[in-house]
This record gives structure tokens, sequence and C-alpha cells, in this order.
């Protein structure tokens, strides 16, 4: 026959165990993509209208994407510093994913300034009247770690690149010099958009081109990205 005492300890333990939280499944902190995003000047702080073509990849994608915002001045005034610390951050960001999640696959896209901060950390920046000193780039087994690039708008814009898409026959007002190319591993990972007349990416004189690539191009770019990282 049971005792009370042996009763009592049943009822108290089956009422703790009632009450107790499920053990929560060990969460993987790295997703299986993830974007960096660096936002065009004079915007405010986050991925600014790029983030537009980072959603889409991220409702067609069957992988886990996960994303970050470069966090840097954005600004035309002393354009050469603000670019100088978005590459910088850039790097910083890079590096770190990298490091923190070695089986990830890396995007980074970038409009505008935001598209010259991103190139500038991968190939080198500065150097040129205008952008101050030289800087060099992320280490390459970090750069290599990146399976995507997609610029809007780059102002160091080199026309005839293979990785080159829009109708633009013109350099950008800081175009990027012989020793600051990309990698030939990098190159074949890249989409750089840059149409004619776009004052920042090809020397030209018309604003609306340069503020309209998503327009015209946000579901290529979107394309582009996914075949990258698989889908």
């Amino acid at each position: 026959m049971l005792t009370k005492t042996f009763i009592t300890f049943i009822i108290a333990a089956s009422a703790l165990l009632a009450t107790a939280a499920p053990t929560a499944a060990p969460v993987n902190p790295c997703a299986d993509v993830h974007i960096i995003a660096a936002r065009a000047s004079t915007e405010a702080p986050g991925a600014g209208i790029i983030g537009a073509l980072v959603a889409q990849v991220q409702q067609a994608s069957r992988q886990t994407v996960s994303t970050a915002a470069v966090d840097y001045p954005a600004t035309l005034d002393n354009y050469a510093s603000s670019s100088a610390q978005g590459t910088a951050a850039t790097k910083t960001l890079l590096t770190n994913q990298a490091n923190r999640c070695p089986n990830q696959k890396i995007v980074l896209v970038g409009y505008s300034q935001g598209a010259h901060v991103i190139g500038d950390a991968v190939a080198g920046g500065g150097g040129v009247l205008g952008l101050g000193p030289a800087t060099p780039p992320v280490a390459s087994a970090i750069a290599n770690r990146v399976n995507a690039i997609v610029q809007m708008g780059d102002p160091r814009h080199v026309p005839n690149q293979s990785f080159d898409r829009g109708t633009s026959v013109r350099p950008g007002l800081f175009p990027r010099t012989a020793d600051q190319q990309y990698s030939s591993t990098l190159q074949p990972r890249i989409i750089s958009f840059c149409d004619a007349n776009d004052p920042f990416c090809d020397s030209g004189n018309n604003v609306e081109v340069h503020l309209t690539y998503l327009d015209r191009d946000q579901n290529t770019a979107a394309s582009f990205i996914l075949s990258q990282i698989g889908g």
C-alpha cells in the first residue's frame, strides 16, 4: 500500500513537471546566406532603397537569409572621409561575418556611394583625386568568401568590364585604378549596373537615371544573387 508521504511526493513531482518549460532546441546563429547592404548618399541609416533588393531575395530564396547594413555617414559633404569610413565598416562587417560563420554564403549589395564602398572593401580604395589616401582591400581569403556582389550607380565604374550591365560607355567620377581591380575570382560574382547620363557612374547629367536602377534592374539583380547562392 502506498504511504501518504509517497503519494504526496508523486503529486508534487507531477505538478513540477507540468509547469516546467520545455527545453529549447539548439539555434544555429548562422543563416545559410548573409547579405551586407550599403545605402546611397544622404539616405537615413539602414539599408536604404537597396533594401528592396535584399527583401526580394529573402522572400524568394528557399534558404535562410540574414542581413546587416553598413553603418557609415553616407554624406556627400566630405565624400572622401564618408566613403573611407564606409569601406572600413564594410571590411569589418565582412571579416567578422566570415569568421563567425565559416560555411555561410555572403552577398554584398550597394547603391551609389554604397556601391563604391563595397567595391573598395574587396578591391582597395582611395589613392585618386577626391578620395584621399589609398586603403588596402580586405584579405583575399575573406574577399573570396563573397558569393555575389551587386552594385548600382557605382561612382568608381569603369566601362567595358565583364561584369558591367547597362548602357554606360563612360567612366564614373572616380574610376577604379589599374591596381584596384577586382580579382579574377571575384569578377564572375559581380554585376554592376550603370546607364548612360548617370551623373555619378557615367559622368552624365541626368539624376533621374541614377535614382531609378531598381525600377529597371531589381529583378535581374535578384535573379543573379539567387543563382550565385544556389536558389
